[in-house]
């Protein structure tokens, strides 16, 4: 329950439906785009609520249609009236994601967009929600522009050459369609490759840290997150279950987790814990062995580490740095200390590097960040490939355009369709046909 709250009519009878509900205060009339004070009416006319309604007239809406946007207060007994009010004036309720598929439908916004608009309700770090809002203001598709563009121009080449050979067109060369062809794969190719990035954005990775009971993991867990989330005793074998707590590294969401010691041991709800661990170190993008820098390096660290390094990313951190130190190991440790600070930010850093090696700016913009499009995009990589091999060993042209659509289609799905008629206004304003 919050302060205030919002009931949304779209369509055609937006206005009709509102009008049944509410007293505008001063005889006032709708206004596009003009928020005005109105009482909310029971059934026998009485007010049961002060409002502000603003009537968006179509096409500039959310949805492209006739949208009323009535902002009641928050109690869930008022908003609850005044939607089964616009119910009984003949409305219906919107299903699930309705509203962004009727803009999506209507042609106000393309499917990046829509998609952008989940991953921003979805948000959950800064950067994250920056990401999304470029791509509702039609990042993705603005990247995909210009490729796709060029592709539907050497389409038109292509097809002209073909149905208009007998009008003196100029017909394109091997190495003009390869020379179109190999810039256009060129392009999504660098946009397909910044998926790696915008997944982690999107998506975030996980972190488990692991060590033997007591080295320390559980301060470090706090350290990172910069408050007290996992319980510290100098008792070892404190943790017995996983725990886990996310928090925001430059915009990436890493979900952190803390698991129990791992050792040889009997105890039946400790070695639960344990198998527990080893299924975090197994399902964590990156592993972070604790090493105990105030005691002798053990068996179990080795073996700890040795598993890390066959599972993947990992980094390797010495605990309690600020006590004397009497662990000596061929391995690379750094001193970190959860009582002092030491080498906490050198750590996160050291995180950020092995995630993001080519380092990490601000969002940029076209960044990929669904398996779907970039998916779409491989596949219209492929085909571009496919058409440049099939030209260069000359293929005719009606072959190479199977390619060349293969890898339309792609971008259509990503972007939105391009008819028969986009090629062919192309190729009349293009060539001079029929002169």
């Amino acid at each position: 329950m919050g302060g205030l709250g919002i009931v949304r009519i779209s369509g055609a009878q937006a206005r009709d439906v509102a009008a049944s509900m509410l007293r505008l205060s001063g005889g006032a009339d709708w206004q596009p785009r003009a928020a005005l004070v109105a009482e909310l009416l029971d059934d026998g006319g009485a007010t049961v609520d002060q409002v502000v309604a603003t009537w968006f007239a179509a096409p500039r809406s959310y949805t492209a249609e006739d949208v009323v946007e009535i902002c009641c207060h928050g109690s869930p007994v008022v908003l609850r009236h005044c939607v089964d009010r616009a119910l009984r004036a003949g409305a219906r309720p919107a299903n699930p994601g309705e509203f962004t598929l009727r803009a999506y439908l209507n042609g106000r916004i393309d499917l990046p967009q829509a998609e952008a608009v989940h991953d921003l309700i979805r948000a959950t770090t800064l950067h994250q929600a920056r990401v999304a809002a470029q791509q509702l203001e039609g990042s993705v598709s603005r990247a995909v522009a210009p490729n796709k563009a060029q592709l539907v121009e050497l389409i038109a080449l292509l097809e002209a050459g073909i149905d208009f050979a007998e009008d003196d067109v100029s017909f394109a060369t091997s190495e003009e369609i390869e020379g179109r062809l190999r810039p256009i794969a060129m392009g999504l190719t660098r946009l397909a490759e910044t998926f790696r990035l915008g997944k982690l954005v999107h998506d975030g990775l996980t972190l488990a840290i692991v060590g033997r009971p007591n080295v320390g993991k559980s301060s470090l867990f706090n350290a990172l997150l910069q408050r007290d989330r996992a319980i510290v005793t100098d008792i070892p074998g404190t943790t017995r279950d996983t725990v886990s707590e996310t928090f925001s590294l430059e915009g990436i969401p890493v979900r952190l987790v803390d698991t129990a010691g791992i050792r040889e041991s009997t105890d039946v709800v400790e070695r639960m814990g344990i198998d527990r661990s080893h299924q975090a170190m197994a399902d964590a993008d990156i592993t972070l062995v604790v090493i105990d820098l105030s005691q002798p390096f053990t068996p179990e660290d080795q073996v700890l580490l040795e598993r890390a390094v066959s599972q993947g990313l990992f980094l390797s951190a010495g605990s309690k740095a600020d006590l004397p130190r009497l662990c000596s190991t061929p391995a690379e440790l750094l001193p970190t200390s959860a009582t002092t600070g030491e080498g906490i930010s050198e750590l996160t850093r050291r995180i950020l590097a092995l995630i993001a090696p080519d380092g990490f700016t601000s969002p940029q913009a076209g960044l990929i960040t669904s398996l779907r499009h970039e998916q779409l995009l491989r596949e219209s990589i492929d085909a571009l490939r496919r058409a440049e091999e099939a030209s260069a060993i000359g293929m005719p042209h009606e072959m190479l355009l199977l390619d060349c659509y293969a890898a339309l289609q792609p971008l259509d799905a990503l972007t939105g369709a391009t008819t028969a008629d986009d090629i062919l206004n192309h190729i009349f304003s293009t060539f001079c046909i029929g002169k």
